[in-house]
């Protein structure tokens, strides 16, 4: 995994890049966020392929445990991809809400992200 920084508005926001699949469990979710801000990010980009498709599952677990971290921590998240294989009523309305408030969205591209995680 490479991180790239992206500093705006002396905001630095820590952008992940993989090829694989880097969040397979609650505890890598935690692992990313406790490294990312300790070495001083106050935000992070991750891309949707980079999590396991479980996450995207709500039944299990996964996502709560972790986005409720992020916000615990106050650190921003923004989770780029496209979203719109996910089909669930449940996961449909878990995105609309998250993108409703400023510390955990699901956006298209990075550049989106970083506009939003600039504030």
């Amino acid at each position: 995994m490479k991180i790239e920084p992206h500093t705006i508005n002396n905001i630095q926001i820590a952008e992940t890049i993989s090829d694989e699949v880097i969040i397979n469990h609650a505890e890598d979710g935690l692992d990313l966020l406790g490294n990312l801000y300790y070495q001083g990010f106050d935000k992070i980009i991750i891309h949707e392929q980079n999590i396991t498709p479980a996450f995207f599952d709500l039944k299990n677990g996964i996502a709560g445990e972790i986005l409720q971290k992020f916000s615990n921590y106050r650190v921003g998240l923004a989770i780029i991809g496209d979203f719109s294989p996910y089909q669930s009523k449940s996961i449909k309305d878990f995105i609309y809400e998250s993108n409703k408030g400023k510390h955990i969205n699901f956006l298209s591209s990075t550049a989106e992200a970083l506009i939003r995680l600039a504030h």
